[in-house]
């Protein structure tokens, strides 16, 4: 088995483990806080019936009421009929609210009720976010060569560029693209399905998602009655990773064009050094044979020894 290959079987276990890992939480919240839900929400139906059945409201009751109601809420949990039906805690919920966590997202939404699910919480992202950071650096690692090295290569050699200007040429039609892709487009989708959202309400949500800072102000298949809400949600979820992925390589390319463009040095920041990166992939690799450095971008284009340095480019 060539090492191309097998460093993509490697890549392809990591993500299954990592999806693995996001079913084995989405399980366990489900398992841990559906329950308490369940409770919170009969007691608060019972609290509704013996509010309606006083004869006289006093202000007591009615304060003990909202009271209960808006803590309820809180945590998202609703007396409204039509909500009734729903719960947060189902398996497509649990399943988002588990890759929020560990992508450092985080709306706030939806959090555990019981002490249970707080401390299953800690354990959980003690581990889950350095993994999924491995797994991103993983993937981003193996899109730099098609996505960045590749095309900077080609507009020097098919369209004459200097590399300062192929460098730079690249990365505004990377961004551009990353603009269109993963704001612009899902944007109109968002503000297709979410009735309650204009144009500008989900670009915001977009972009406060892909940068994790996560407000919760915004947060997509809540509305009572959503269709196909568990789909819509698994949906959000692969979208907020491969965005994610993305903002990764984007922050990376220009990490590197700074440094083709001596802003690193101008600014005495620490330079992002692609040989020691390189050296060092995040997937063990065994050597291979010597080979001529077109024939190695070319033929073995996942071997990250073989990938175009930026600091060979004249500065």
């Amino acid at each position: 088995m060539s090492t191309a290959l097998k460093s993509c079987f490697v890549l392809i276990g990591f993500i299954l483990a990592y999806m693995s890992y996001l079913i084995l939480g989405a399980l366990v919240f489900s398992a841990i806080e559906r329950p308490v839900e369940e409770n919170l929400k009969s007691e608060l139906n019972s609290l509704k019936e013996e509010f309606l059945n006083l004869s006289c409201i006093n202000a007591t009751a009615f304060e003990s009421f909202l009271e209960r109601v808006l803590k309820a809420n809180k945590y998202g949990v609703s007396i409204l009929e039509n909500a009734s039906l729903r719960t947060n805690w189902d398996l497509a919920s649990s399943l988002f609210f588990a890759n929020t966590m560990v992508t450092t997202v985080g709306y706030g939404h939806t959090t555990p009720l019981s002490d249970t699910g707080k401390a299953f919480s800690i354990v959980y992202a003690l581990i889950g976010v350095p993994f999924t950071m491995l797994v991103l650096t993983a993937c981003v690692q193996r899109l730099m060569h098609p996505l960045t090295y590749g095309p900077i290569s080609v507009c020097q050699r098919r369209a004459g560029l200097q590399p300062r200007t192929a460098s730079v040429m690249h990365f505004i039609v990377l961004v551009l693209l990353v603009v269109l892709a993963f704001f612009v487009v899902p944007a109109l989708v968002f503000s297709a399905i979410e009735e309650t959202w204009s144009f500008l309400d989900a670009f915001y949500f977009c972009f406060i998602s892909l940068c994790t800072i996560g407000l919760g102000d915004f947060v997509p298949g809540e509305k009572p009655g959503q269709q196909l809400r568990g789909l819509y949600k698994i949906s959000v979820m692969v979208y907020l990773f491969v965005g994610l992925m993305f903002m990764f390589l984007v922050l990376r390319t220009f990490h590197k064009l700074a440094d083709v463009h001596g802003w690193t040095a101008f600014f005495q920041l620490p330079s992002y050094d692609a040989d020691t990166e390189d050296k060092e992939p995040i997937i063990e690799q065994e050597p291979e044979e010597e080979s001529s450095q077109t024939e190695k971008s070319f033929v073995q284009p996942l071997d990250p020894r073989s990938q175009a340095s930026y600091n060979s480019i004249n500065r």
